[in-house]
């Protein structure tokens, strides 16, 4: 791809996004570059580890970019764009991985007819493994989303979703591991609790993780018929559920997702 990419932001997201564009040699490094708000230790640190183009000048940079990415914190949203909206023209993509931000709500804050692209990375994004949802605003063509589709393959899988589905891609992927971490989290301390030490607990409920989510992305099969291959009458795995159930575990999941997705629509009507 022989375009300019710009990261108005140096967090780790935006790490990871890098470091998967440069593995897939997609961009070349000379056309990557990054600025931030005010940490020049993190810009001389993002320099010397991928050897991208770092500036304090987001203006410049938005000025001569191609692709725009807004990997800023939230409640620096507002502020950067309005500083760069003079410096962009339409020929450009803004892509933006701001939690609750509309498509809608940065055309109208530019000013102008370009395209923008909503996009909901996840942490895994860092090892390759993200679980990415995208959806295109008003003014992005098939181009722009095979673009930017392609741009975060290199970190991970990628869908394409509508719009109004973002705010729930919120809730299950973008904070979705770590309700997975929480339950690890407690199993650990059972097997603790039981006697077994916590390195081997970490290390064989990491490899049931990412086996139990292999066995969900490649058997074919629902969840539910998984879990019931597991489940013999009488066995460890019954009785194990029949606890579960009768703390209503699905139904605690159910509302955490729920209250997740409120908070992500409440902070998209906040910028």
């Amino acid at each position: 791809m022989n375009k300019r990419i710009a990261f108005l932001g140096a967090g780790s997201l935006a790490e990871s996004i890098i470091s998967g564009i440069i593995k897939s040699e997609l961009i070349a490094r000379k056309n990557i570059y990054v600025t931030n708000k005010s940490n020049m230790a993190r810009l001389e640190y993002m320099q010397e580890r991928y050897q991208v183009q770092c500036s304090t000048d987001k203006n410049e940079l938005a000025k001569e970019a191609d692709i725009i990415v807004l990997a800023m914190k939230p409640n620096d949203a507002t502020d950067s764009i309005q500083s760069i909206k003079t410096y962009l023209n339409n020929s450009q993509l803004i892509i933006s991985v701001i939690a609750g931000l509309s498509t809608e709500k940065m055309e109208r804050a530019i000013g102008i007819d370009i395209p923008v692209m909503r996009v909901m990375p996840n942490t895994s994004a860092l090892i390759g493994h993200s679980a990415t949802a995208i959806s295109p605003g008003k003014y992005a063509t098939s181009e722009h989303v095979q673009e930017t589709d392609q741009l975060f393959q290199t970190v991970g899988l990628t869908k394409i979703v509508a719009e109004k589905d973002m705010h729930t891609v919120t809730a299950i992927s973008g904070s979705g591991p770590a309700f997975i971490y929480y339950l690890v989290e407690a199993i650990e301390k059972a097997a603790v609790e039981a006697g077994m030490d916590l390195e081997t607990a970490s290390e064989l409920l990491a490899q049931t993780v990412i086996g139990a989510g292999k066995m969900l992305q490649e058997s074919g099969k629902k969840p539910g018929v998984l879990r019931e291959n597991i489940t013999s009458p009488g066995g460890t795995t019954e009785a194990g559920i029949e606890v579960l159930k009768r703390h209503e575990f699905q139904e605690m999941m159910i509302s955490c997702i729920h209250e997740a997705r409120h908070r992500s629509i409440e902070l998209g009507n906040s910028k």
